[in-house]
């Protein structure tokens, strides 16, 4: 948001790919510079291309650890009143009005599909959120 707020692009939050595109570079950037100066960071967000392996070398990739975490549609179907009551759990957000069911179980599919398709592994919440996070933690 700073990016867009500070009149350095005229993209808005809505525009994903070109976001993806825009910051991906910059990204990239301080993850390298985290690895090289032996500092912990975590990059969460959806701004992650599919295909971020390319940008790394092995020297970066073996200190890399990756996770993508969605959501099945079974999940989004049975939970999808709890998903909507932790939208402001990090940070005081908007209401999106235009997050449903469908538009979510969307959202969740174009990111499944995309990192599977670039040969990642992905982390499903199928049932119980807290084991899911507690299984990648043990």
């Amino acid at each position: 948001m700073g990016l867009i707020r500070s009149g350095n692009t005229d993209l808005t939050p809505e525009d994903d790919d070109e976001l993806t595109e825009y910051l991906w570079p910059i990204i990239r950037e301080i993850v390298k510079t985290a690895i090289e100066n032996r500092q912990n960071l975590i990059v969460e967000g959806c701004y992650i291309p599919f295909r971020w392996r390319r940008d790394f070398d092995e020297r970066y990739l073996s200190s890399i650890r990756f996770i993508c975490l969605a959501m099945s549609e079974n999940y989004i179907e049975n939970h999808f009143g709890e998903i909507i009551g932790h939208e402001s759990e990090i940070e005081a957000r908007m209401i999106d009005a235009d997050c449903t069911k469908d538009s979510l179980k969307a959202d969740n599919k174009n990111i499944i599909d995309g990192f599977q398709h670039a040969g990642e592994q992905i982390v499903l919440i199928d049932s119980i959120y807290e084991q899911t996070i507690k299984g990648l933690l043990d």
